[in-house]
């Protein structure tokens, strides 16, 4: 079990806590994941929802050429014995 103790800071007109890595690990949260937030007895608590497969719609939606080389590759120089 990992325990700490943190301090609520202000954060616009909400409040906000930052989960230490510790804590993420030990959850299986990771950045930008959803969670749900449940008020139960006085106690706050955070689960986690788990991430559901992408479509081929939504991967294709998230494709960047500038970032994933485009789907053409540069001509490179022959890197063995082959014959052209």
């Amino acid at each position: 079990m990992v325990e700490v103790i943190l301090d609520i800071k202000q954060w616009g007109n909400n409040l906000g806590v930052r989960l230490p890595a510790a804590i993420a690990r030990e959850a299986h949260v990771h950045a930008d994941q959803q969670v749900k937030l449940t008020v139960s007895g006085g106690q706050i608590i955070i689960t986690p929802v788990q991430d559901k497969p992408l479509t081929l719609e939504q991967r294709l939606a998230q494709f960047d050429p500038a970032k994933h080389g485009s789907e053409v590759m540069t001509p490179t120089q022959p890197l063995g014995a082959e014959k052209w």
